[in-house]
């Protein structure tokens, strides 16, 4: 046994020399013709790859997420700033040529900074995808021989159907149209070289101009239309795990109160392709519209929903008053609030003191539709899946009179 480097593979392998001046691998079984003086060694199609000696590696399977990372969270209000991008600089340059003294300035014009526009999208739902700072494109700054700077593209921030834009309080446009777009902020135009100050007066300009700055802005993007129904009810009351079981959302869910801070949304899909977006909206508490337990964000939540629907905790003692509560609160928050349409819903039946207390809600409750759930076992949830239907045709219906646009999901 001996042992000969291959330098075209640069590895050292052990061959076996046979009595025909033929060295063959034992490791890999292949034949190898060597020269007489073993200087060097030619083999095609060699490897010293061997499937006896390979490991065995399966496919790699993909980490699961786990569900918190897994769930996106519904932002119904964001505060932005924008800046529209710089102007190109101008430049100042004279032209240089054999045999031409007196060139004369050629310094082109700078480009414009590109713009901030916000853009109406159909496909968009929330605005969890705008961030909290843009910046336009600065324009490129100008050349000799007369190049002028290419104009910088603008920047496009999509957003939903029903975006209402403020400025200081003030509502500054009100986007309800797809592709509808506004100019949130300009960018600042391009520098002038020294060609552009060329006149009689002046035959050599020394001067050139630099690129304006874009305009900055704060303000205020809130949704006209959060979801066509809002969950509502105190902490704790089983509305994360009632969006669970009617949509594919995905809540956290937890025998803690405020499991929830921010709003989820499930969509309900129908089978004539017909679709339901009911938000789950943080619970609220006794005393939130003095802001209480950060009762006026949450509040604005149910701002934007077109029909309610009351979670009540059947498991607790007189269940009734937590409906007079929560429409106190709404009421106190803005006057015609609890006078929407609205169905109340008594949660965790399946628990056997929800029963009784069920029983004495239905003596108490005179207005709207009562239907008790369970979200563990499914009681019901077919007849709340009806009567958001029909809460949801009768939205329609109004929208129709009163001549404006439903928001479709």
């Amino acid at each position: 046994m001996s042992i000969r480097r291959i330098l075209s593979l640069r590895k050292w392998i052990p061959l076996q020399t046979s009595a025909e001046g033929v060295w063959s691998c034992q490791r890999v079984g292949c034949r190898l013709l060597a020269d007489p003086d073993c200087s060097r060694i030619l083999s095609r199609n060699f490897t010293v790859s061997c499937l006896k000696y390979a490991k065995a590696r399966g496919v790699r399977k993909k980490k699961q997420l786990s569900e918190k990372k897994r769930t996106r969270y519904f932002v119904d209000q964001q505060r932005v700033t924008v800046t529209g991008g710089k102007g190109g600089d101008g430049t100042c340059a004279f032209h240089s040529e054999p045999r031409k003294e007196f060139g004369g300035p050629d310094g082109g014009n700078g480009g414009d900074g590109g713009h901030v526009i916000l853009k109406v999208a159909q496909q968009v739902k929330s605005l969890l995808g705008i961030k909290s700072y843009y910046r336009g494109i600065d324009g490129e700054a100008g050349a000799s021989k007369n190049c002028y700077g290419k104009n910088a593209a603008h920047t496009y921030l999509l957003v939903p159907i029903g975006t209402v834009v403020k400025e200081d309080g003030k509502v500054v446009a009100d986007l309800s149209r797809h592709g509808e777009e506004y100019v949130a902020s300009y960018g600042g135009l391009g520098g002038k070289g020294n060609r552009f100050f060329l006149s009689n007066e002046n035959r050599a300009p020394m001067s050139a101009t630099p690129g304006e700055e874009g305009e900055q802005r704060v303000m205020q993007l809130e949704l006209r239309t959060m979801a066509h129904g809002g969950l509502v009810g105190f902490p704790n009351a089983g509305k994360s795990s009632l969006l669970r079981a009617i949509s594919n959302a995905r809540p956290a869910v937890a025998d803690y109160p405020f499991t929830t801070l921010t709003p989820h949304v499930g969509v309900i899909q129908y089978q004539d392709f017909e679709q339901i977006a009911v938000a789950d909206i943080p619970g609220i508490i006794r005393g939130a519209h003095e802001n209480k337990g950060l009762g006026i964000s949450f509040l604005k939540h149910i701002e934007r929903c077109r029909f309610l629907l009351f979670v009540l905790d059947l498991s607790t003692a007189e269940p009734w008053q937590q409906l007079e509560s929560l429409k106190y609160e709404l009421e106190q928050y803005e006057k015609g609030l609890s006078e929407r349409p609205f169905c109340v819903i008594g949660s965790k039946i399946d628990i056997p003191e929800s029963k009784a207390n069920f029983v004495l809600l239905q003596e108490k409750v005179k207005q709207g539709r009562l239907i008790p759930v369970s979200a563990l076992t499914g009681e019901n949830i077919e007849e709340l899946l009806m009567h958001l239907r029909e809460l949801y045709d009768g939205y329609l219906e109004n929208t129709k009179i009163d001549g404006s646009t439903p928001v479709k999901w």
